[in-house]
């Protein structure tokens, strides 16, 4: 594909040199719809990032966008804060109908502001308040958000450096095959937490993610989540499960620890739940833990009810049909399995391994620069993909659950183009 190349002097004179994407995709885009996105010039791309996960639906999704338009157009309201709305109560409706009884789920809903961080920081809180202890426990690589009760438990030191002060009262310890199957299971975390010695005081909680995103595409095997489970339960530590890339549907089931048959004590969400890409959070918790006092943890834009529209919407969209979207997200993995499979196969040299599950996958170079190399070819030859792991050696593919088989054939031939080309 052919690029001119575009304007951008406005991002880069008056933008802060913070902006990150924009670097790898250096074009203008335009518009977007389901799995592609345009550039002002009509330069067409497949989308394998959609939104960093806050676009499973894919863009501009029209079922979603009818019933935002109709919203917008009666003159619903946008803006309100935590006050009763009849589109909060649609949503609230719906997510306990769809979600919550289906799985024999208790908790209680809490809407902590409009970013994946501010759930995240609600979770914390609200484990310190109930158990009265400050410590959390985290995992190697993890990534929480980048406020700072979030980065103190997130693994990255880029990431960490830019808080520019302490991060305290967090606690690392190795996630799932983080020492390479040397050692059982939470023996250095269980050993700490028997030795009045070990410096580390009993925890309030640990948060974890069945898959680690931006750490790489880290599976956690389901033994390993359950076994966590128990040793939080025998302990008395919260279980935190930061849901807000995995969950709505991204490995396969609604929320990505349904596998596992664990029920944590606190689920964020965020990313995808309103649908449309639109901000929105969820702190998700078991009744008897919602200690709060009315208004102790608040936030200007905790009610965005537009996107409760969407989010009502794209329940009943995609999630009332039984198994059927968990079912296409686990075949589209499968197709995604089979090509990296065979870009191993072909570079058993270049390749460390590739992982994931349902629709969220990656693939590890030995060459740490390679998978930005892949990027940039990937995006020459019209596909959207970014890297991720401490050093981006990672490729990762989060395409939208609702793209098309011969969509996904097309990004993967040019993903394994792009591989070839660099090599």
């Amino acid at each position: 594909m052919t690029i001119t190349q575009p304007d951008l002097s406005v991002f880069e004179t008056l933008e802060s040199e913070v902006r990150s994407y924009c670097r790898g995709w250096p074009t203008v885009f335009d518009r977007a719809q389901g799995s592609r996105m345009f550039d002002e010039d009509g330069h067409e791309y497949l989308d394998f990032f959609a939104g960093a996960g806050s676009l499973n639906y894919g863009h501009n999704n029209p079922v979603l966008k009818r019933a935002l338009i109709d919203y917008i157009e009666r003159d619903g309201v946008t803006h309100g804060l935590d006050m009763s709305t009849t589109a909060k109560r649609a949503f609230l409706e719906t997510f306990q109908n769809v979600v919550l009884r289906p799985r024999d789920l208790p908790y209680k809903v809490m809407f902590p502001g409009p970013t994946g961080t501010n759930a995240v920081e609600s979770a914390l809180k609200l484990a310190r308040k109930v158990k009265g202890r400050e410590s959390i426990v985290s995992f190697t690589n993890a990534f929480h958000g980048m406020s700072l009760g979030s980065l103190a438990v997130t693994g990255n030191a880029f990431k960490r450096a830019g808080a520019g002060i302490p991060l305290v009262h967090g606690t690392p310890m190795p996630f799932d095959n983080y020492l390479d199957g040397r050692t059982p299971d939470f023996i250095w975390f269980e050993r700490l937490l028997e030795d009045s010695g070990s410096g580390l005081n009993t925890p309030a909680a640990v948060i974890v993610e069945t898959v680690q995103g931006e750490g790489g595409i880290n599976v956690a095997r389901t033994e390993w989540l359950r076994k966590l489970a128990d040793v939080c339960e025998r302990w008395d530590m919260l279980l935190i499960v930061d849901d807000i890339q995995m969950g709505c549907g991204r490995t396969g089931a609604f929320f990505s620890f349904e596998e596992a048959g664990i029920t944590p004590d606190i689920v964020t969400v965020s990313k995808s739940i309103s649908g449309y890409g639109m901000p929105m959070s969820l702190c998700l918790f078991k009744p008897e833990l919602d200690v709060w006092e009315p208004g102790e943890h608040n936030g200007t834009f905790r009610g965005n009810n537009p996107a409760f529209v969407t989010a009502a919407a794209a329940l009943e969209t995609y999630w009332t049909d039984g198994p059927a979207m968990e079912k296409q997200t686990l075949a589209r993995g499968q197709q995604i399995e089979e090509t990296l499979s065979a870009l191993r196969a072909e570079y058993p040299d270049d390749t460390v391994e590739y992982r994931g599950r349902g629709l969220v996958w990656g693939i590890e170079f030995r060459d740490k620069e390679r998978a930005s190399k892949v990027a940039k070819r990937a995006f020459e030859l019209g596909l959207l993909i970014e890297t991720s792991g401490p050093e981006s050696e990672v490729v990762k593919l989060l395409p939208a659950l609702t793209i098309t088989t011969e969509e996904l054939d097309e990004g993967l031939r040019t993903l394994a183009r792009a591989v070839r080309e660099t090599a």
